[in-house]
């Protein structure tokens, strides 16, 4: 039987498989996150700001829209051995790459050298707690129940995209970085461990631009 122009028009929007709903929710709520940083003003302070669209949006939507704890979206010790033997891992071999890029690179220099102020005061470590939870923790425990372990590359995509406007050498690196953050994420369960290290990372990069090495 010849198909009808109606089957046609249906045809051309059908798709294979079924959707995921809660893929779609993390996928929105993440992208908004990152759009309402650059675009929005929620309060005077830069940092609640970050508070509130990196760690509570999507707290809110783990626990109102999916009804679900926020330990299955990372936060919680997960495999804490293997959680200490990496973070203590990444800390060694990070801190000497990291002493030849800062003092080579004039723009990483530029860039970092001026934040001493805000990693005294504690505003990089809540930042970066928060920046975390939505990248290793929403985005990545939220995918990997669909995708598996695929999700630790599709979440290293918007984490490096997030980087656009720093310095070149950072931002070209952060596609293998958000790899090897989201890969010891899922390996431990736990978005606490990338933090730490990613909290190092930072933190030596801010002293190291500010000539205190």
């Amino acid at each position: 039987m010849p198909h009808s122009r109606t089957d046609t028009i249906r045809g051309l929007f059908r798709l294979d498989g079924r959707s995921d709903w809660k893929i779609g929710v993390v996928t929105v709520v993440g992208t908004l996150a990152l759009i309402a940083q650059d675009y929005v003003d929620l309060t005077p302070w830069p940092t609640v700001d970050d508070l509130l669209v990196y760690f509570l949006l999507p707290m809110a939507t783990i626990l109102l829209v999916f009804r679900e704890s926020p330990r299955e979206y990372g936060l919680k010790l997960g495999d804490w051995r293997a959680g200490i033997v990496l973070t203590l891992g990444a800390i060694v071999i990070m801190a000497p790459i990291l002493w030849l890029v800062v003092r080579g690179d004039p723009a990483m220099r530029g860039y970092y050298q001026a934040d001493m102020s805000d990693l005294l005061r504690g505003r990089i470590a809540l930042q970066l707690f928060a920046w975390e939870f939505l990248f290793r923790g929403f985005w990545l425990f939220g995918y990997s129940r669909k995708f598996g372990a695929n999700a630790i590359w599709l979440q290293a995509v918007p984490f490096a995209l997030a980087h656009l406007g720093k310095p070149g050498i950072e931002t070209a690196s952060t596609i293998f970085g958000g790899f090897a953050f989201g890969w010891i994420a899922y390996r431990t369960r736990s978005f606490l461990y990338p933090f730490a290290i990613h909290l190092f990372v930072t933190s030596f990069t801010i002293w190291l631009a500010a000539g205190a090495g």
